[in-house]
């Protein structure tokens, strides 16, 4: 019994440090996050971020740093630790309509502006189900998937799932 648990242990140790797919799509973790021309807190600071929840590819990976990608192409190093799993999109062009259902046709719910930030709640081939949370309140709806920037065009119905930084 303690020899099975041993191999159990031994087996869950091995695949918990293994690496994720890249590219892949994260989030920022905070309002104020510095990107690096390299992999360490000894390269200049290229960038800073100010928006928590910004969606950014992660590219590449060095140790605890990740090499990302954010909407507009800028790319630098940031540490893991700023970047969280929460799938996020950003709107890209002109005012996007929420639908009710995955369909042009269907009732509009909200309107979002270029640079909304969203949260994924579900994906389907050609629409995306996000939340938005701002003063006026809470939305849910559907948007044209490729209206937006933060998830790709094969992503399955639960982008969120297994995902860290």
């Amino acid at each position: 019994m303690v020899r099975l648990f041993l191999i159990f242990l031994l087996f869950g140790a091995l695949f918990a440090n293994q690496p994720q797919a890249l590219p892949r799509f994260a989030s920022l973790r905070s309002n104020s996050i510095h990107m690096h021309v390299g992999p360490g807190n000894n390269y200049p600071i290229e960038w800073r971020f100010v928006r928590q929840g910004l969606p950014v590819e992660i590219i590449a990976e060095f140790d605890t740093w990740r090499r990302i990608r954010d909407h507009q192409g800028t790319e630098g190093w940031v540490h893991k630790s700023l970047l969280c799993g929460k799938r996020t999109i950003i709107i890209m062009s002109n005012v996007q309509n929420l639908h009710a259902k995955p369909d042009s046709q269907s009732a509009v719910v909200a309107r979002a502006e270029p640079g909304v930030i969203a949260s994924v709640v579900e994906t389907q081939p050609n629409w995306c189900k996000v939340e938005i949370r701002n003063d006026q309140g809470r939305f849910k709806g559907w948007v044209s998937r490729k209206q937006v920037w933060g998830i790709y065009a094969n992503e399955s119905k639960n982008p969120n799932s297994g995902l860290d930084g």
